[in-house]
């Protein structure tokens, strides 16, 4: 029976459309992970084939799994509190560096907030050596950027919240800094954003070659633009309507239906719902997709079928995890669908987009408590379908829709 229904989700998520079904099929990496909470995707023994890094935070372990096979690595030991780590070639050897953060604390007052950066020796296979490059209290996202559009760019640090920042309302406001690796000498970036921060994202927004900053906060959603007077901070939106401090959003990723970008959030923080923001004149319009999630955690848009359409993948950890794909259903982004992928039941930290398998095709990787899985795409490639006006798509018990889309007009 349970082999039928998986077999049914799969088959008819794609049919409501009239069109091949999204296969993601799931191959268990690792299942004795302590904590795991967060996945990369990075070659790192130079075979032009993406390795996965799995970072633990209960282990204070950080490892690397070697694609093909995924033979296990240890990179370092002894980092208790890990909990980011971000990868850039920072020599041009091609093997890339690793920016990891470690020593976190949910109290920033308790947190030391270490910044490192691991390098690999003449086998990367084995331990890699770490210099400390910077404390800074609650220290929780890290990514390469490059602001100046020239790699490898600036690492900027994201801490969940500032220093003298107290739980539950973390009042106080929170930093936003960079380092240039010539130096390593930290540069604010801002110090407007108050509560928590939690989500942090790159992208190059102005399509001029140079990546910008998308942070998620108790703020709500803000886009931070390196200018010749220097940093700009642009409010996109404020998230969760709520009083804070279940206001603002958890994790913000960027996607876009053909040529049209849309945004796509948790909120509030660890929240319950999966939100879309589409454009609307100068600002944007929110969608609520779902409201079913629990403490909501992982968050990534890619195209699976080859449409010019993204998908979105959110997962949460609370009452046993789940994993979801949502698929829009029509060019503008009013309408979707979405499905919990097969062994989906993982409390999700973390996932990340990459070609696994060399086809040319994104697959998924996710993280979250002993498991590290890879959910190799299957999905036969095809062309956005035009749908007849004014017809519903069909509906099957294994399926479930957004509910009516909710504006909110303070964005629009």
């Amino acid at each position: 029976m349970r082999i039928r229904l998986v077999f049914c989700v799969i088959l008819c998520f794609g049919a409501a459309r009239g069109a091949s079904p999204i296969v993601l099929r799931s191959r268990l990496i690792a299942g004795d992970l302590k904590g795991g909470y967060q996945v990369l995707a990075t070659d790192l023994n130079r075979d032009r084939r993406p390795d996965l890094i799995a970072l633990s935070s209960s282990s204070g372990e950080l490892a690397w799994f070697e694609n093909p096979g995924w033979r296990r690595h240890v990179i370092a030991r002894g980092l208790r509190g890990l909990i980011n780590v971000a990868a850039a070639d920072l020599d041009g050897d091609g093997l890339p560096e690793l920016a990891v953060a470690w020593e976190f604390s949910m109290r920033p007052r308790e947190s030391a907030g270490l910044i490192g950066l691991l390098r690999a020796g003449h086998d990367p296979r084995q331990p890699w050596s770490l210099r400390e490059l910077d404390r800074l209290p609650a220290s929780h996202r890290l990514r390469f950027a490059t602001v100046d559009g020239k790699p490898p760019g600036v690492l900027v640090n994201a801490p969940l919240a500032g220093a003298l920042a107290e739980p539950p309302d973390y009042s106080a406001p929170v930093p936003l800094v960079l380092y240039r690796p010539a130096t390593w000498a930290r540069e604010t970036v801002s110090e407007e954003l108050q509560g928590v921060l939690h989500g942090l994202a790159v992208t190059d927004w102005n399509n001029d070659g140079r990546e910008e900053i998308l942070t998620a906060s108790f703020r709500g959603l803000d886009l931070f633009e390196r200018t010749p007077q220097g940093w700009r901070r642009t409010r996109l939106a404020d998230g969760n309507p709520q009083p804070w401090p279940r206001s603002g959003a958890s994790e913000v990723a960027v996607g876009r239906l053909g040529r049209t970008r849309f945004l796509a959030a948790i909120e509030p923080w660890h929240g319950h719902l999966l939100v879309v923001y589409l454009p609307q004149a100068d600002s944007w319009r929110r969608v609520v997709l779902d409201d079913r999630l629990a403490e909501g955690h992982a968050l990534e848009t890619a195209d699976f079928d080859g449409d010019r359409r993204d998908e979105i993948v959110a997962g949460y950890r609370a009452r046993g995890g789940g994993l979801l794909v949502y698929r829009a259903q029509d060019g503008s982004g009013q309408r979707w669908e979405g499905r919990k992928l097969e062994s989906g039941a993982m409390a999700t930290s973390s996932c990340v987009v990459a070609d696994l398998n060399a086809d040319r095709r994104p697959d998924l990787a996710c993280v979250g408590g002993a498991e590290l899985r890879w959910f190799e795409n299957l999905t036969p490639a095809r062309r956005a379908p035009v749908a007849p006006a004014g017809r519903a798509p069909s509906r099957s018990p294994a399926q479930f829709s957004s509910p009516a889309p909710q504006a909110d007009r303070r964005n629009q």
